[in-house]
């Protein structure tokens, strides 16, 4: 019920002025904002700063408190619905229209702390502390097993670790695990904070394309950059037979274009999967004062259903939570693992073969 509350008071405000719009109120509640919404009040908004440069290459700093509501402060204000940049700060200028100066309106260079920059801030920060409550647990304590919370936080290392990384990428896991399981833990935080609207949670994270974008891309890199030669030539070269590489390059156009749907597979997975759960609780919350029209009998009826439904959505949002943080890690994995053969490992398992066989026998 707190989760659901923020969206009741704010369908409850547009139904009391007899309008209500689903898309503004979806869209407001999974996009970015330059205040950090209160619950059960849609006009009280938790401050941030924003910092903005003009078109004259002055800096400004103020508080978004200033700008909400409708309000100005040094010739910025949010854009409005007619705005191609709605919800975004907005300036104007001086401009040339028609052989007329006029004053035309425009985007600043903006570095705004909005409510996702500070999200992840928070996530960095609460993530870096479970982890380090394990090794102050072992630098203290030895081998000694957690217990209560640092034991979940240690289980969910092992699990990830023993299960997905050390399998996968063998004798390499030491060299890639710090990323593998910093990525996990990061989307895992995310997800979860994604699904409490009370402060410091309520940003929806990895609902956000340019968030997992960016997850993606860094996967993207240390998969090519620390690709061995096998790779590569496995990219543009691959072992198959000629008539399918020369004249007309079919496979290693192929094989070009894999390298780059993978971190767009992992982009698109992990937003559409976060961005779906959320919509899914909206639209059954704003069903209830839509169907309101129909009469008292259809609006208590369509409030049970959908209360409960929603519930039942969040805490299998709860699950996915967990899910795709662990999808994540285990493609980003495989895609390193490919990148890592050599072209000898075969080979390898011979040679360490014939050696364990050529041992038992002198023994």
């Amino acid at each position: 019920m707190a989760v659901v509350s923020p969206l009741f008071a704010r369908a409850s405000e547009g139904s009391e002025g007899g309008e209500i719009s689903p898309k503004e109120i979806i869209f407001e509640h999974l996009g970015d904002g330059y205040g950090w919404e209160v619950p059960f009040s849609h006009d009280l908004r938790i401050p941030l700063p924003v910092i903005v440069r003009d078109y004259e290459g002055h800096w400004h700093i103020f508080s978004s408190a200033r700008i909400q509501h409708g309000g100005e402060y040094d010739g910025f204000r949010l854009g409005g619905k007619d705005s191609k940049w709605h919800n975004k700060i907005v300036g104007e200028r001086p401009e040339m229209v028609d052989g007329k100066e006029a004053m035309v309106e425009y985007r600043p260079i903006d570095l705004s702390i909005t409510k996702n920059v500070l999200a992840l801030f928070i996530t960095v920060i609460l993530v870096v502390w479970m982890i380090l409550q394990v090794a102050v647990w072992y630098k203290k304590a030895g081998y000694k097993a957690p217990r209560k919370f640092t034991g979940a936080i240690e289980a969910l290392i092992v699990f990830v670790y023993d299960g997905v990384i050390k399998p996968t990428l063998g004798v390499k896991a030491p060299k890639f695990a710090p990323y593998l399981l910093t990525v996990f833990f990061f989307i895992l935080v995310m997800n979860l904070l994604g699904l409490i609207v009370i402060f410091p949670g309520g940003a929806n994270l990895t609902g956000n394309i340019a968030v997992t974008l960016v997850l993606s891309l860094i996967t993207f890199f240390i998969v090519n950059i620390f690709g061995t030669k096998h790779y590569w030539k496995e990219v543009f070269w691959p072992d198959v037979p000629l008539w399918l590489k020369f004249p007309i390059p079919i496979m290693p156009v192929i094989e070009i274009f894999g390298v780059f749907t993978k971190p767009a597979a992992l982009t698109i997975r992990l937003f559409a999967n976060m961005m779906g759960g959320h919509i899914i609780v909206i639209v059954l919350t704003l069903l209830i004062f839509i169907l309101a029209a129909l009469g008292p009998a259809v609006t208590g009826m369509t409030t049970v259903v959908s209360v409960l439904f929603s519930i039942f959505m969040l805490l299998i949002d709860v699950l996915v939570s967990f899910i795709q943080a662990y999808v994540f890690t285990m493609l980003s994995t495989l895609f390193i693992s490919l990148a890592q053969e050599d072209g000898h490992h075969e080979g390898h398992e011979d040679s360490h073969g014939e050696a364990a066989v050529e041992q038992i026998k002198t023994k």
